[in-house]
């Protein structure tokens, strides 16, 4: 049976109101429902405050979504409990982002200090990895951090920290992040099945950025970090677009390949007019466990030089640690599990550079 609106709505109406009295589509108030190839979201009205009564309606859509004969092609549901007060614009409603000419003004997030795009233009260089532990390392120096993952089609935060619970409706915005180890967090992969994969077009990818930063009740924050996707599409214009950035971390390995993508991404903020805080270097050596002396894995390290030449800072050099994976797979932190490592040290000390060249003040 082929998946749409009429499939799901007719699934909803088995939710009962908040009311006693009929179900959620009689009542009117299911906004919005949203369908992309395997995924669905909901955009639901609730005219209260009551945090049970808007849990136990989410529950029930997803659980109404998922249990419907009409509905067995869906993967992920993704629902926003919206109150009286708050506005939500249709996805498919929304223009392209424009990185030139007359656009809206970005809009702070009230209580964030520093937001800080951690990015590549390439996958495969440990972004989210150097993301995680950047947030632990920050928070290890006494500063309220939170991470949002903005790389829709492939989510890894939430793994990185081992963090599983579901997020719930926030008191004053639609949504609360996860905190985990004290960090706040904020993915997709909250609202998606391990291992399906998210087959969503632009539009419904810049939903899911705005949402996620200005729909978040992120409270009182020093440093917001965002992991952003490979590549220099949607999910980068829209962050840019939607929230005034502190500036862009650009992360390499001193591979050509890498490198040539780090420099494409670095120019792409710059084209969208947001500072780049320098350029880090993950993987750039490895020491062997025997003889304990460094070899270049991927080359001789180049972060530097490229650094000098795009005339932005080289914030360091990470290592290339066999522990650094093992402890991320199991969601666990280097920083975190092994803080006296020579990673978590490294590690600290891009934080230091961060907190030097962002100051949270008193």
């Amino acid at each position: 049976m082929e998946l749409n609106k009429q499939n799901i709505e007719q699934a909803l109406r088995s939710v009962e109101d908040m009311s006693g009295e009929g179900n959620i589509v009689e009542k009117n108030r299911v906004e919005k429902i949203v369908i992309d190839g395997k995924s669905v979201m909901l955009t639901i009205s609730l005219p209260t405050e009551d945090l049970e009564a808007k849990r136990k309606i989410e529950d029930g859509c997803r659980e109404a979504i998922k249990s419907s004969d009409g509905c067995a092609e869906v993967a992920g549901v993704m629902i926003m409990i919206k109150g009286p007060e708050h506005q939500v614009e249709e996805p498919a409603q929304q223009p392209p982002p424009q990185a030139h000419g007359p656009r809206e003004e970005p809009t702070p997030i009230e209580g964030v200090k520093h937001i800080i795009a951690v990015s590549s233009a390439k996958g495969g260089v440990g972004k989210s990895t150097v993301c995680v532990n950047l947030a632990l390392a920050l928070q290890n120096r006494g500063a309220k951090v939170g991470i949002v993952d903005v790389d829709v089609y492939g989510p890894s935060i939430h793994l990185l920290l081992d963090a599983s619970e579901q997020p719930q409706p926030g008191t004053e915005k639609e949504i609360a992040p996860v905190v985990k180890d004290g960090v706040k967090i904020m993915s997709l992969g909250f609202f998606t099945e391990k291992g399906t994969p998210v087959i969503w077009r632009g539009p419904l990818v810049m939903s899911v950025v705005q949402r996620f930063l200005q729909d978040v009740e992120w409270g009182e924050l020093d440093y917001l970090l965002v992991d952003t996707p490979p590549g220099t599409g949607d999910a980068q214009l829209t962050l840019v677009q939607t929230v005034p950035l502190t500036g862009a971390i650009i992360v390499t390995t001193p591979s050509e390949l890498a490198l040539v993508d780090a420099e494409k991404g670095l120019q792409m903020f710059r084209t969208v007019r947001t500072p780049v805080l320098g350029i880090i270097e993950n993987m750039s050596y490895f020491i062997c466990g025997h003889c304990n002396k460094p070899t270049d894995i991927f080359g001789e390290s180049s972060g530097a030089a490229i650094s000098d030449r795009l005339e932005t800072e080289f914030l360091g050099k990470l290592p290339l640690d066999v522990q650094v994976r093992a402890d991320g797979d199991r969601g666990h932190p280097i920083v975190k599990a092994n803080a006296e490592s020579a990673a978590a040290k490294a590690f600290g000390n891009l934080a230091a550079r961060i907190y030097e060249k962002c100051p949270i003040g008193d």
